[in-house]
């Protein structure tokens, strides 16, 4: 793992590459999945376009509320310090919360149907997150447990992790469970015309965050009661998930048209 990649004598960081790569491929499979749905590629461009602005006001607000006791808020007035705060440290799942409210946003101010893009390209979210989680495992930020079983992983100096400790390699994990939803996602889609792909993938996320959180021992966890701040979004997501399913379970049937 490489805190750095060298690409033509420019040293660039591999976080950012390969969450750009991330996002660059699954637009290209947006092209085809959306011109096969009937759906306009430029319009996703601009619930994007608010999306990326959401999602990084949305993943640095729920740092900042997380890490509030460990920033020391008196050195933000030095340049370089407020620099590396701003730079770094990003939760996904304000990221998550603050792009999906900046999508719908946008959708309201540009006529765009919003629900129908998200549910059309749904298994693309996770497919780019886990391409992003590669390239959390090649920064070593995110890490996990100190581990001393098969796959264990020793980060070097300089990387955002523990170095010279066998940890778990939490953010390996999670890239393949994410590539795993993004395929059963894809599948249920493309088999059986699932509709409900954008709940599917926030109730199987909500899951598989919840159990990898127990494995990881990065700080600025934040919490209660035990769990971290993620585990308890993660109920939320599969309660609202569920609660969601219920209530369509639960509304009656259009009646069969008369045929006399």
């Amino acid at each position: 793992m490489h805190l750095y990649l060298n690409l033509f004598g420019l040293a660039i960081p591999s976080y950012g590459l390969l969450i750009a790569a991330g996002v660059l491929l699954a637009n290209v499979i947006a092209v085809f999945v959306l011109k096969k749905a009937s759906l306009s590629f430029n319009d996703l461009l601009i619930l994007e376009a608010y999306c990326f602005l959401g999602a990084f006001l949305g993943a640095k607000l729920v740092y900042l509320a997380v890490s509030f006791r460990e920033i020391d808020w008196g050195s933000i007035r030095d340049f370089a310090s407020l620099n590396r705060l701003m730079q770094g440290g990003f939760v996904f799942y304000g990221g998550l919360i603050g792009g999906l409210l900046a999508a719908f946003a946008a959708g309201r101010l540009h006529k765009i149907r919003t629900m129908e893009y998200l549910r059309a390209i749904a298994f693309l979210i996770p497919f780019g997150h886990g391409i992003g989680r590669i390239g959390c495992y090649m920064a070593g930020c995110c890490y996990g447990i100190p581990y001393d079983g098969p796959g264990a992983v020793i980060f070097p100096e300089g990387s955002f992790a523990i170095p010279g400790v066998k940890l778990f390699p939490v953010q390996l994990v999670e890239a393949a469970l994410l590539m795993a939803i993004s395929l059963l996602i894809f599948a249920l889609q493309r088999k059986r015309n699932w509709r409900y792909t954008v709940e599917t993938y926030l109730a199987a996320y909500g899951v598989v965050r919840f159990v990898l959180e127990f494995f990881r021992y990065d700080e600025a966890r934040g919490g209660v009661g035990g769990l971290s701040t993620s585990q308890w979004i993660s109920i939320l997501l599969i309660a609202a998930v569920a609660v969601f399913a219920i209530v369509q379970k639960a509304r009656p049937k259009p009646a069969a048209p008369d045929g006399t």
